[in-house]
């Protein structure tokens, strides 16, 4: 069943994920997109990503919505006709959204070692050097990406640095949760970052 799993953040925010098992005719099926947003899909070059951006229409319907009531900004970021607040991603085998009334992110990551290459381009801190094993630093520095990409999708202003606007708290896997702020253009704004890790993937949503 691709429904994976919901979380039920608080009373007014939810979290739904779906695992992409489907062909794109059977994630198609039923759907009916908007206009711009078929276009979107006859564009992408990869199925990967056409059954991805599908996926999240069947998590649109779990969470009481479809296609149209979805629009996008200048900036890309989706939005909701009826107000709430709403963040989607999706990344190989595995898709979700956050719906809200307050501001919210989210991110999935596939945990790989090449984040280890990249990690000075995102994130000043050293902690995870001292880590026992190289599983462990893919693991935390998976998190700190996803929540700084979370944050990032809820802030949405252009010019916003993952390295020089952005911190993350340090914390211990077992937390499941820490708190990351975001310091830009004269002002700051703090998010409490959940997490959850499964089958080598890493969600993290922000609010």
């Amino acid at each position: 069943m691709p429904l994976y799993k919901t979380i039920t953040v608080s009373p007014t925010t939810q979290v739904y994920i779906w695992k992409i098992t489907e062909d794109l005719g059977t994630l198609s099926r039923n759907i009916a997109l908007t206009n711009h947003c078929q276009n979107r899909v006859d564009g992408m070059k990869s199925l990967l990503h056409q059954r991805g951006f599908m996926s999240v229409r069947h998590l649109l319907a779990e969470a009481g919505y479809t296609d149209h009531d979805l629009y996008y900004d200048a900036w890309g970021k989706p939005h909701l006709h009826d107000g709430k607040q709403i963040s989607i991603t999706h990344s190989f085998t595995f898709s979700a959204i956050i719906v809200s009334d307050s501001p919210v992110g989210i991110d999935i990551e596939m945990q790989r070692d090449k984040i280890i290459r990249i990690a000075h381009k995102f994130t000043p801190f050293e902690e995870y050097r001292t880590l026992a094993n190289a599983d462990a630093v893919v693991r935390k520095l998976t998190i700190v990406w996803g929540g700084k990409e979370s944050m990032y999708k809820s802030y949405a202003q252009e010019g916003l640095s993952f390295l020089k606007h952005m911190y993350i708290e340090d914390f211990h896997f077992e937390d499941a949760q820490t708190t990351g702020s975001v310091s830009f253009n004269g002002s700051s704004k703090v998010y409490q970052l959940h997490f959850l890790e499964f089958e080598g993937f890493t969600c993290v949503y922000a609010t």
